[in-house]
């Protein structure tokens, strides 16, 4: 085992079709390969598509529950801008948020029952003091694929979990299928080099 910290807790959110669990499912493959304990956790919203999608993945030397209890959120990373700020109060003091510059209107919007924010920027920003914004659908876009925007924001949050660091290529060659391991590949590596301004 190459750490003996306490555990770490990581929250995902977005909405469905984003591919959030496809993000929770490679942290904690990541994380096994390299022999932690890992618990995880995931509540999809009413929709499969647009509903909220949060999943947890906890590991260390050794975890009892898959549950993160607010306040103690070592990493956020959030694929939707709104969906990050329904989770801030999750965050440890000192956390990162990685959030993908994404907005997807939700249905109570779009029908005109709630408005979505105007100043979501600026609200991330006081949500989370330590916050990543990352145009990850731009970045997929530009490898040829918009649905690999979930890896590019993973790529970029992996900096924030060097003990990981030699468990990522082995999670994504056994959680993501052969003829789509290339561009996910490339989506993380273009994360991992995103700077932040």
């Amino acid at each position: 085992m190459s750490e003996q910290k306490p555990t770490k807790n990581i929250l995902l959110v977005g909405v469905g079709g984003q591919g959030v669990l496809l993000v929770s499912t490679i942290i904690a493959q990541a994380a096994i390969e390299l022999g932690f304990d890992v618990k995880t956790n995931e509540v999809h919203g009413m929709a499969q598509r647009g509903g909220s999608v949060l999943a947890q993945v906890r590991y260390g030397k050794e975890v009892f529950s898959p549950l993160v209890w607010e306040g103690t959120v070592d990493l956020l990373i959030s694929l939707e801008k709104a969906e990050a700020l329904r989770y801030a109060h999750y965050l440890k003091k000192d956390a990162l948020a990685v959030v993908s510059n994404q907005t997807i209107i939700p249905v109570t919007v779009s029908s005109g029952k709630a408005e979505y924010p105007s100043d979501l920027d600026q609200r991330l920003s006081k949500a989370f003091p330590r916050l990543v914004l990352i145009d990850s659908l731009a970045i997929a876009q530009q490898l040829g694929n918009a649905k690999a925007a979930n890896i590019v924001t993973l790529g970029a949050a992996a900096k924030e979990l060097p003990c990981l660091a030699d468990g990522w290529n082995r999670a994504i060659q056994t959680c993501i299928p052969e003829k789509h391991r290339q561009l996910n590949t490339a989506a993380f590596a273009a994360g991992g080099a995103f700077k932040n301004e």
